[in-house]
């Protein structure tokens, strides 16, 4: 068995709000990769609830913040289906999807 790491870097000012972030997987070509958000849910077996922690830096705008939100509900949803087979559920969520990009205005043309 091979153990893998990966390892978030968050950068603080002084007032503890996140400057920068970065983040590299081991058993990838990903190293020291900029973000300026993050979505982390583990599942905890034991309460039976996610465990979650959201961070953004301070140069995160709020429409790429909406942009980010819609981008995870959509993985989300591709997941969801995958480790489930639920499709129906899955394109409810997808659904969803559409109706927060409508509602924010994410996609005009």
């Amino acid at each position: 068995m091979k153990d893998a790491t990966i390892n978030i870097l968050v950068k603080k000012d002084e007032n503890h709000v996140p400057d920068a972030m970065s983040w590299t997987a081991s058993d990838s070509n990903i190293n020291e990769k900029e973000a300026k958000a993050m979505m982390l849910s583990m599942w905890d077996e034991k309460q039976k609830t996610a465990l979650r922690m959201d961070l953004w830096t301070k140069e995160m705008k709020t429409d790429e913040m909406k942009l980010f939100v819609h981008q995870t509900i959509v993985t989300m949803a591709d997941s969801f289906e995958k480790a489930t087979g639920e499709q129906q559920m899955a394109m409810a969520m997808r659904d969803f999807c559409d109706y927060f990009a409508e509602k924010m205005k994410l996609y005009q043309s």
